[in-house]
Formats: C-alpha cells, structure tokens, sequence
C-alpha cells in the first residue's frame, strides 16, 4: 500500500513513519519542506530518517514563507523562547508559530499523494504534548480532508478518497518515544530543537526539547541525540 508521510526528520514525523509501515504502507512517499526555517539540521535528520525508514521516493520543497516573517522559527529577529513552563506551553499560541505552515505542507502532500496514487497521508501532529498551535487539532485535520476531497481530480472521478492519518494525535509525548522505540525507531538521527547550536546539538530549553526531553524521561529512555543543556 502507497502512503505520503510529510517528513521534518523530529521525533514525531519519524514515528509516524514507523506506525505507517507497520500498519502495512510498504510503499512510502515522503515530503520534506524547507519553509525558510531558521537552520538546516532538520533537513538533513529528514534525509537520514527517510534512509532509515526504506522510503521508496523523498522529495524535497523550497517554499520560502519566512519572507512573509511573523514567527521565531523563520524570523531571526524573534527570538525563540527558552525555559518555559511545559505545564503553561498551551496557555497561548507562541511565537514559533509558523502562519499557515501546516496548510500549506498538507496541500503539497495532497498534490503529490495525486501524482503518485496514494490516497493516505501521514503527518506527526499531536494536541496532548504540544505548543498551542491551532494546526494541530483534529478539528482543523478533519475540515483539511472534508476540503481535499472536493479539491482533487481523483477525488471528484472517484478514483481516490484521500484519508490524512494523525497516528500521533491523542497520544503524550512518552507515549509517542515508547511507540516508537517497540518499533525499533533509531531516535539517534532525529532532530527537534528550535535553536540548536551551530554544530547542531540541541538546546534543551526551547519548548520543543523540553517537551521531548520529558517524553524520553517519562518512557524510561535517555535521548540519544547531544545537547548543550539536559535536565
């Protein structure tokens, strides 16, 4: 079975690249989108991770929406936050929000899961252990599908129903690091941090090391991947 996976190379989206294997997706598609994010080590995890994983095409977007600035991952004039409380992440959306940036990389993956006959697409999005971002809430997952479907050419001749999968959704970050480690998911050549270093190591603090620092602690695992701060 044909499946498109959106792929950053972070712990989420090599997850669900895992769970969609094993649920018997052996042909693999994968998208990775260079936004205009702030580094590039995210890219090079998602070459690695699709490696990896055995996917069978990777393909790689510029669509630079950093020119449109409004957030710390793309803007090198806001600073990412450091330190937050993770019991307070939700509380508000901050500002590693990147507008519209999910719409944009599902409608990409539309296209190409068209283009190749795949009719499931696979994305990391979760609402237990995240940042407050809108776009990854089922509501807005499931109004994105309602919409491709009337969008597509194999949708309107019958030929494909598209289903997005969000494996990820209702599940913590602990159990996503236990998800994946019964999957035999080499976590080693993913990255997560917002504000790594300039050789790459994680920072530690920004909110998306702290929430993956506490997943791997809570399954029981150490984070294999280096970082200039480790609680």
């Amino acid at each position: 079975m044909k499946a498109v996976i959106l792929l950053s190379g972070g712990l989420d989206s090599t997850t669900t690249a895992a769970i969609a294997k094993s649920e018997g997706f052996d042909e693999l598609y994968a998208l990775t989108v260079n936004y205009g994010q702030r580094h590039q080590f995210e890219l090079d995890a998602a070459r690695r991770v699709a490696k990896a994983q055995g996917v069978l095409r990777h393909e790689f977007l510029d669509v630079d929406i950093s020119r449109f600035g409004g957030s710390a991952l793309t803007d090198a004039n806001i600073d990412v936050p450091h330190g937050r409380e993770v019991e307070t992440m939700d509380e508000v959306i901050p500002v590693t929000y990147v507008p519209a940036r999910n719409t944009i990389m599902l409608s990409l993956a539309l296209a190409f899961a068209e283009t190749v006959g795949a009719q499931d697409i696979f994305l990391g999005i979760n609402q237990v252990d995240y940042s407050g971002y809108p776009d990854c809430r089922p509501e807005f997952l499931s109004a994105f599908e309602t919409m491709a479907n009337l969008a597509i050419k194999a949708g309107v001749e019958g030929r494909l129903k598209m289903k997005f999968h969000a494996p990820l959704m209702y599940m913590s970050k602990a159990e996503i690091v236990r998800t994946g480690m019964s999957l035999g998911v080499d976590y080693s050549v993913t990255h997560t941090c917002y504000d790594p270093a300039p050789d790459g190591a994680s920072c530690g603090e920004c909110d998306a090391c702290q929430l993956r620092l506490q997943g791997f602690r809570e399954a029981g695992y150490t984070d294999p991947v280096p970082y200039v701060k480790r609680d």
